[in-house]
């Protein structure tokens, strides 16, 4: 039921398309004896346009999750594993033209590429299967794995998990997949913003992990305030970033993780 509304509900819910949804609204009261509640209504949806796409609202939503993880500390030795969440590869794109499509967050392909050079004894796990709510044979594991090779890393080095639809079950999954023992030590690569919801997500699930995070899309504390220039950019930030706290508040309110905005050492 989660999943279903995650791909329903909560698209509804993202910035770009309540804006269109809200706009459409109050095109339709206007022509209505409801006319003067549609003017407001579009005036309301043109502000809210403009601080999206232009304001620092994008910043401020972004930097209590990008912020929330430090970089990974190297100093503590080497990992026995690294899980590499999906969600840069378009299965759609993928299948369609026969190739792997990395539409964005390109980051989370290179850095694994880097960690196995650095740890060639390490384990690489890839978890993405399709996060389309009308299933296809499209996974992204199988599109993203020719990337990882091309990226130097051996296909014997590669555990592929192609069942998971959202990132709860590529805890679960990842975790029945690899069994870890206890004392091993699992990075997790996955997008900055996205690393908060991952972490609770996999501590819920008895998968004790060290954060890595990469794909940042501010620089740090100094653009906290600043306006952009480009729309779609801004637009763009601030899209990310409420996807990414509805998410945090539904997973809590599922009980899969232990607090709304999980942090270091914290369950």
């Amino acid at each position: 039921m989660y999943f279903v509304l995650s791909k329903t509900l909560g698209i509804a819910l993202l910035p770009i398309n309540l804006l269109v949804e809200l706009g459409i609204l109050s095109l339709v009261l206007m022509v209505t004896r409801f006319a003067a509640l549609g003017r407001k209504l579009a005036v309301t949806t043109l502000v809210l346009l403009v601080l999206a796409t232009f304001s620092p609202l994008g910043n401020l939503l972004l930097y209590p999750l990008e912020s929330r993880f430090p970089a990974w500390d190297r100093s503590r030795g080497a990992p026995d594993g690294i899980i590499v969440l999906g969600g840069s590869v378009d299965t759609d794109l993928s299948a369609a033209h026969r190739t792997p499509v990395v539409s964005h967050a390109a980051d989370r392909m290179l850095a694994p590429a880097e960690l196995a050079r650095r740890y060639p004894n390490a384990r690489i796990v890839f978890t993405g299967g399709t996060a389309n709510l009308i299933s296809t044979e499209a996974r992204e594991a199988d599109y993203s794995a020719p990337i990882l090779e091309s990226l130097g890393i051996p296909k014997e080095r590669l555990i592929l998990e192609r069942d998971s639809r959202n990132t709860w079950e590529n805890a679960i999954f990842t975790k029945q997949l690899v069994a870890p023992k206890p004392g091993e030590r699992w990075l997790l690569v996955t997008s900055a913003f996205h690393m908060p919801r991952s972490m609770g997500i996999f501590r819920k699930a008895g998968f004790d992990v060290e954060a890595y995070p990469v794909d940042w899309r501010m620089g740090g504390r100094d653009e906290l305030f600043a306006f952009t220039r480009n729309g779609a950019d801004g637009l763009g930030k601030t899209d990310v970033a409420v996807r990414e706290w509805i998410g945090l508040l539904a997973y809590r309110v599922m009980g899969r993780t232990g607090e709304l905005l999980p942090g270091p050492g914290k369950d």
